[in-house]
């Protein structure tokens, strides 16, 4: 086992080494990017007119654009500022914002929060939802609750998350005014009571949650029930009836425990991935000041630090996530070996 995680861990090294390669190199030919930003913004505060388009340093002084290309490190040769990049992601050092000046590791940690709130709340509300459905679908098979359900479950997995969310803003927030259009918590929120906040967020969280959970709840809850009819075919279930154990018993002691391998197994990637997947669209959807919307505005704006820290930050989060799930394998079923 202590090879196997070594083993993967070195692979880990390659992989951020590819994928901070190949964005760093795309970031290269993109129009527009923080020196053209900076003139355009200048033009603009400045009256300098139409900015709709980059013109680069067209009638600039060429020494201020030298200074500007050497404030944001573009002086440096293309490789130079790569392996650079390589050296402070070594040691965790995520460089500063471009745009707000900032170090892009307290940018991350400052809007992890909100991330994390949707997050947490679409996961257990998935899960919660999910598996007692996968369950109550195994044992009716073939039913018209079993027919039913899966159609709504299959029609929720089809709806893109952000194109439900805009439903449920226009309707819901828009014209029947039930829930907020923006934001996590109102502008009052400090002066309001702690009764008075929890009941504040809840409000503003609803829509936002349920356009991230709708689309969740199919692949949990088909792996649920294919895992348990799987178990309920086997031959100790036909034991334990003969026996005359109760059915509830059977179901959830036995058949429940055994079929919960696929479920577990996937319980780290489904935990950290709420916290990501869908985020950018409905974070920025519903004005949320999170990851998603962090990640939307420093590539919208050319602020290359922070799309490369948060993409560096996002991958290795997944490939340790990922190790994590393939040992939950071994710790779910210790018969299972990594050979």
């Amino acid at each position: 086992m202590a090879a196997y995680i070594f083993k993967r861990i070195l692979l880990m090294l390659p992989t951020l080494f590819g994928v901070l390669l190949v964005t760093f190199t795309v970031t290269q030919f993109v129009p527009g990017g923080p020196v053209e930003q900076y003139m355009a913004e200048a033009k603009r505060v400045g009256g300098g007119g139409d900015t709709s388009s980059y013109r680069g340093g067209q009638g600039v002084n060429p020494k201020r654009i030298e200074e500007i290309k050497k404030m944001y490190g573009f002086d440096r040769p293309p490789a130079e500022r790569f392996w650079k990049m390589l050296g402070q992601y070594a040691t965790f050092d995520l460089g500063k914002s471009f745009q707000q000046n900032k170090p892009v590791a307290q940018l991350i940690l400052d809007k992890l929060p909100v991330s994390i709130s949707l997050g947490l709340w679409t996961f257990f509300i998935s899960y919660l939802v999910a598996v007692p459905l996968g369950v109550a679908k195994a044992v009716r098979a073939g039913s018209r609750f079993d027919f039913f359900s899966t159609i709504l479950v299959l029609v929720g997995y089809a709806i893109p998350g952000f194109v439900l969310g805009l439903f449920l803003l226009v309707i819901f927030g828009g014209q029947l005014e039930w829930f907020p259009l923006r934001g996590l918590t109102s502008a009052n929120w400090d002066e309001l009571s702690w009764p008075s906040r929890i009941v504040d967020y809840l409000w503003h969280i609803t829509l936002p949650v349920t356009a991230m959970v709708l689309g969740s709840f199919a692949v949990t809850t088909m792996l649920t029930k294919n895992a348990f009819l799987e178990e309920i075919r086997k031959q100790y279930v036909l034991t334990a009836r003969a026996k005359g154990l109760p059915e509830r018993r059977v179901l959830w002691k036995h058949v429940f425990r055994n079929s919960l391998l696929p479920i577990l197994t996937g319980f780290p990637a489904a935990f950290i991935g709420a916290f990501f997947t869908g985020a950018l669209l409905i974070e920025t959807l519903f004005s949320l000041d999170g990851l998603g919307l962090l990640s939307y505005e420093s590539i919208i704006r050319r602020d290359y630090p922070v799309v490369l820290g948060s993409l560096f930050v996002f991958t290795l989060i997944g490939l340790v996530t990922k190790l994590i799930s393939d040992l939950s394998y071994v710790w779910a079923d210790p018969r299972v070996k990594f050979d």
